[in-house]
């Protein structure tokens, strides 16, 4: 939301319909015609110490009227001592043309964000009729207290005060209504997903309901063993900290990392809570939205893992500033590193990729800044790094490196970027042409500290581009559209003690970045992105985007889902048949390409650090890091578990609960996609049972909590593996 001055020729038709609406009956113009409200805001105008504004909704939409004055200009000054800083405010809201809830305290805090993001104001001053119990309701979860009655001209008023750190203080998502929602829908997700995985077993009631514990709850369940737990339908204890901290033993979760596993509960619950409160998009309005928009609209992190979303190290002001969710535009801090202390790979120039990130201008500046210390430019390379990375571990745990300048500190780059999904890596919003920046941030998310290790980089470029060979050179794979995402260059700094100690960790995988391509130079005319995280979302009224993006496709639901399947699910069987190539490819490395509504093809990212060659064919040495030798039952997981169990049964039940398609149905159309690739290839038949009855049943959930800092070794990924027996193939149960 933004605010703009009003302009009574442009706006005087809205503006005397909203002040004259009865829901505006304490703005004091019921009954006003538009000469008066002319009038009135004209007076406005004229006036050097008061302001209107109209407030324009994230879409450009009008949606409120704002007013702020200096209160010892005004009728209150005679009636508290006027400070310094203080500046008074009114805020008015559009009568609303559909439900949706949580406008007028997204509004309140626009019009506060406003207000103190000029540092002169310190307080901000209200005075709303004393009648208007709904208003105070909010002006007190706003950060507000109110200091008594004063008679004004035309109302008894409520005099009420916020400051800038009490407005800072009043975390609006922290509320116990929000806080239900989120302790709802976790625990939901936690019965799902562990029964699932055959941690816990409900007991059926019949109907559809059933009980756990001292719970009771309504469910549906589908293939794959998967469930759907209606969160609105739980009654018993609400807490999922209890529900959790109650189950250790049965869960498994050693009790030396209990207080982290909860830590990472506690911090989904609070993303959850802040994601309700603060994005509004609905399925309607996101079947439109642009790529940026979607990714930033989405609240319900990983579909398997319960605790997905615990970002330890980051604090609520972090939180706001860098979450993906929050949408805010983030620009990388630039340091210089000496090469002899450092690596850089790519297939290209090294200059001539600096040029294009930061342009002509920019590099320039980096190198001046250089020479004015002093330092030969040429000694050193541009490394872009997270400002929470800078904050917290540059200046503290590498100030040795930086008072030496092995690593100098040059400024913040000029353009532009929104943290996507995995809150280290980057997309350009100023210049969407340039390449993401995937940064090191010592930041513990989902069983992970999310850093990058410069000489597991070292291979990244190399193993980036032979696999886009593969799938460039494949004509099955050209035909589907299937294309990845190359990460094309690498950067990181090995100069420092930790790197010399000899020692891999967490201190050597802190100060490295890396750029992947960027899908918008792809793209054709009419076509447009998303991420295929996006086909689970919900929004905050439970609708489903995938079943908006059928509707508004106008294809039946099978064609949509079948287009889907040739787009997605046959490139990966392919490339696990034709090249024992196996990806991670779920909702958040997938990139979907739409068309009318209809996904035509997909991008695959994250292939550094999520590829393997599961065969002993020759591989360029700088490849071989990528090679496992595992038995063709593990091949067949990277379908069954990465791709079945992981992505699609979550779909499934998302089209099945809503009406959309069957599960039959759904699995039926899986099936022929799998069995119309091995007609369309019988060269491949034998490589692998895809058909087979049954495969082991791969738990996510059991990693984390075995082991929460560390849930597998990257060396040896497959034999980290936690099986729960099996599960029967939904493609050959519905074939």
């Amino acid at each position: 939301m933004r605010l703009i001055p009003l302009d009574l020729d442009r706006d005087l038709e809205l503006l005397h319909r909203w002040v004259t609406h009865p829901r505006s009956r304490f703005w004091g113009l019921q009954g006003a015609g538009p000469d008066r409200v002319r009038a009135e805001y004209q007076r406005i105008r004229d006036d050097p110490h008061h302001h209107a504004w109209l407030g324009l909704d994230d879409d450009g939409t009008p949606l409120f009227l704002a007013e702020t004055y200096e209160p010892a200009h005004s009728e209150l000054a005679g009636h508290y001592p006027v400070r310094p800083g203080d500046i008074g405010m009114h805020v008015l809201v559009a009568p609303p043309s559909r439900p949706r809830s949580g406008v007028t305290s997204a509004v309140l805090r626009a019009v506060l964000d406003f207000c103190f993001a000029d540092p002169r104001i310190d307080r901000v001053v209200v005075e709303p009729d004393v009648r208007n119990e709904a208003i105070a309701r909010k002006n007190a979860e706003a950060g507000f207290v109110e200091e008594g009655q004063v008679r004004l001209r035309d109302k008894v008023a409520r005099l009420s005060f916020c400051t800038r750190t009490g407005y800072e203080m009043s975390v609006p998502h922290l509320r116990p209504a929000v806080m239900a929602y989120a302790h709802r829908r976790l625990i939901a997700k936690a019965i799902a997903e562990f029964s699932h995985e055959r941690l816990l077993a409900p007991e059926d009631l019949g109907d559809g309901a059933y009980r756990l514990g001292a719970l009771t709850f309504r469910a549906r369940r589908f293939a794959l063993e998967h469930w759907v737990v209606d969160p609105d339908s739980l009654d018993g204890p609400l807490d999922a900290l209890d529900f959790i901290s109650g189950l250790r033993e049965t869960l498994g979760i050693p009790e030396r990392l209990l207080g982290t596993y909860l830590e990472e509960i506690a911090a989904t619950l609070a993303g959850t809570a802040w994601k309700a409160t603060h994005r509004r998009e609905t399925a309607a309005q996101l079947v439109h939205a642009d790529f940026p928009t979607i990714e930033t609209a989405m609240t319900e992190g990983h579909p398997g893992f319960v605790a997905n979303n615990g970002r330890i190290g980051f604090g609520l002001r972090d939180h706001e500033a860098y979450a993906p969710e929050a949408g805010r535009p983030v620009r990388l801090r630039w340091v210089a590193v000496r090469k002899d202390a450092s690596l850089f790979v790519t297939d290209g120039d090294e200059r001539a990729h600096y040029l294009a990130e930061l342009g002509a201008a920019g590099l320039e500046r980096h190198e001046r800044y250089l020479s004015s210390l002093g330092l030969a430019p040429d000694d050193y390379r541009y490394l872009p790094v997270h400002p929470w990375q800078w904050e917290h571990k540059l200046t503290v745990t590498f100030a040795a490196d930086v008072a030496r300048r092995a690593i100098v500190p040059l400024d913040e780059g000029t353009d532009r970027y929104r943290a996507q999904q995995s809150i280290r890596t980057f997309f350009n919003v100023d210049r969407p042409d340039r390449h993401y920046v995937k940064t090191a941030i010592a930041v513990q998310n989902m069983g992970f500290l999310r850093g990058l290790s410069p000489k597991y980089m070292r291979d990244t470029p190399p193993i980036n581009e032979w696999v886009a060979q593969v799938v460039g050179g494949d004509p099955e794979l050209r035909a589907c559209g299937f294309g990845v995402l190359r990460e094309v260059a690498a950067i990181g700094y090995t100069g420092d003690a930790y790197h010399r100690a000899g020692t891999a960790g967490a201190y050597t995988r802190m100060l490295a970045a890396l750029w992947r391509e960027s899908p918008v130079p792809l793209l054709a005319e009419g076509e447009r992105l998303a991420t295929m995280a996006s086909l689970l979302h919900r929004d905050r009224a439970g609708d489903a985007l995938v079943t908006a993006l059928i509707r508004e496709s106008g294809r039946e639901p099978a064609a949509w889902v079948a287009a889907y399947f040739r787009a997605y699910l046959r490139p990966i069987v392919h490339c696990l048949l034709a090249h024992d190539l196996a990806f991670m490819p779920h909702g958040e490395n997938l990139i979907l390409v739409l068309a009318d509504h209809v996904p035509s093809r997909v991008f695959l990212k994250d292939i550094g650090e999520e590829v393997a060659v599961l065969d002993d064919r020759p591989l360029p040495p700088r490849v071989e890091r990528i090679r496992a030798e595992v038995s063709d039952e593990i091949k067949e997981l990277a379908l069954f578990t990465d791709v079945f169990d992981g992505f699609l049964r979550h779909l499934a039940g998302i089209l099945a609960v809503d009406g959309v398609l069957a599960e039959r149905d759904f699995w039926t159309l899986a099936g022929d996609c799998v069995r119309g690739h091995a007609k369309d290839h019988p060269e491949l038949a034998g490589r692998l049972n895809l058909l087979r009855p049954t495969f082991r049943h791969s738990c996510l959930n059991r990693l984390q909590l075995r082991d929460t800092l560390q849930m597998v070794d990257l060396t040896d990924q497959a034999g980290s593996l936690i099986f729960a027996g099996e599960l029967e193939n939904p493609i050959a149960v519905f074939g």
